[in-house]
């Protein structure tokens, strides 16, 4: 009978580890995805936005020109031609300040004024300076009389002999020398005037007056503050007294797209219509067209004067215009078809238009140069395509590459 070796009785233990770790491994698993089901569930919805979009028509090219005898309507701003906001010449304090908003100046007048206290002694002094200089030049000036009569006795007296050389050089020294000092003390007297001449016209400029003549739209200083020509003092130093319209310089000023700029000429006819008064046509005509077209924008500025000022139109008002064809010409171009989309669609930002487009489920921003439509609808005259869809209601803070889903 064969005995058991001892590698017979050895029991073989096999690694507790490795169930352990396959059992750990598959419960990070699910915990990631149950983490990642969780993102999606929660923020895939928040992403994409609810909006109501509408689709882009095209309309017929009749109505391009809107009414009969327009060639082109377009909208823009109220603006004054001369307007200033009237400042300092230098730092100082306000210690007075004699306008309103609303206020008619008259070119001169007397807007503010600064603290003087610290000019009037200097201007004093210099006064003093001056008067000071002007009597000791009329000293010398007696002394240099008196030599030049001395000068002549001892030329006349040296002549007849009874005179030395010396005392004729002497004579000659002092008058010569009194008429140096006399020329230094009026030279005094000069740079004495011109210190005085600064001193007032500090002095001067510590009074605040009109440029010209208008109304007051805004006032910016009180007595007791500081004001500067530039900004300084980390915001509590006024940089102006107040703002002037000369009233009449106002006109309109207009970006009209490059694509119809050859319908606006100098001169032309223009009828104009203020948001603030619809019903009142407002005949104007074109003052110049600026010789530079915004590459961004693609528009080209447009000056438009008005043929009688009423008190009625202020700066910075809304306006919008018809330009006018001549009496019995007609247009060079053919009007082209253009795009409505609903007035509602149409956004603004810092006075320009634009549209939120929907794309493949992202809004793009994109810049349009508008013009008054039908039936509460606004034409589109560049920067769209007949076909798309463009967002009408939707929330507030709608940027460009947000998600969006159609209603």
């Amino acid at each position: 009978m064969n005995r058991p070796s001892l590698d017979e009785l050895r029991i073989e233990r096999r690694p507790e580890h490795a169930p352990v770790r396959t059992a750990r491994y598959a419960l990070w698993v699910l915990v990631a995805a149950a983490i990642v089901a969780a993102l999606v569930y929660f923020l895939w919805p928040a992403s994409a936005v609810e909006v109501r979009t509408a689709v882009v028509r095209e309309t017929a090219g009749g109505d391009t020109a809107g009414a009969s005898g327009t060639v082109l309507n377009a909208s823009g701003y109220v603006t004054a031609r001369r307007q200033a906001t009237v400042s300092s010449k230098f730092t100082g304090r306000v210690t007075e300040v004699l306008i309103e908003e609303g206020m008619e100046v008259e070119e001169g007048q007397v807007l503010a004024r600064l603290d003087d206290s610290n000019i009037r002694p200097s201007l004093a002094l210099t006064e003093a300076q001056r008067v000071s200089a002007q009597r000791g030049a009329a000293e010398t000036e007696a002394l240099l009389t008196e030599a030049q009569l001395n000068l002549e006795r001892t030329e006349r007296l040296v002549e007849k002999q009874l005179a030395s050389d010396a005392e004729l050089d002497r004579a000659r020294a002092l008058a010569r020398s009194l008429e140096a000092q006399l020329a230094r003390k009026q030279a005094d007297i000069e740079v004495a005037e011109r210190q005085v001449d600064i001193y007032g016209q500090q002095l001067e400029d510590s009074i605040i007056r009109a440029p010209f003549a208008g109304i007051v739209v805004a006032k910016n200083a009180q007595p007791g503050e500081m004001i500067s020509p530039v900004s300084a003092g980390g915001g509590f130093t006024r940089t102006g007294i107040g703002t002037i319209v000369d009233m009449s310089s106002l006109e309109i000023e207009i970006d009209v797209n490059e694509a119809y700029i050859n319908r606006v000429g100098p001169g032309q006819a223009v009828a104009a219509t203020l948001d603030a008064y619809p019903d009142w046509r407002i005949p104007c005509h074109v003052i110049a067209i600026i010789p530079t077209a915004d590459r961004q924008r693609a528009t080209v500025e447009v000056r438009v004067g008005f043929d009688e000022l009423d008190p009625r139109i202020l700066p910075d008002m809304g306006v919008k215009v018809a330009f006018q064809e001549a009496a019995g010409e007609a247009p060079d171009t053919p009007r082209a078809a253009g795009l409505s989309v609903p007035a509602a669609a149409v956004r603004r930002d810092q006075g320009r238009d634009y549209l939120l487009i929907v794309k493949e489920g992202r809004v793009e921003r994109r810049a349009v140069a508008t013009e008054p439509g039908p039936g509460g609808s606004v034409r589109v005259t560049s920067g769209l395509a007949p076909g798309e869809s463009v967002v009408v209601e939707g929330p507030p803070d709608l940027a460009d590459g947000m998600a969006v889903r159609e209603k």
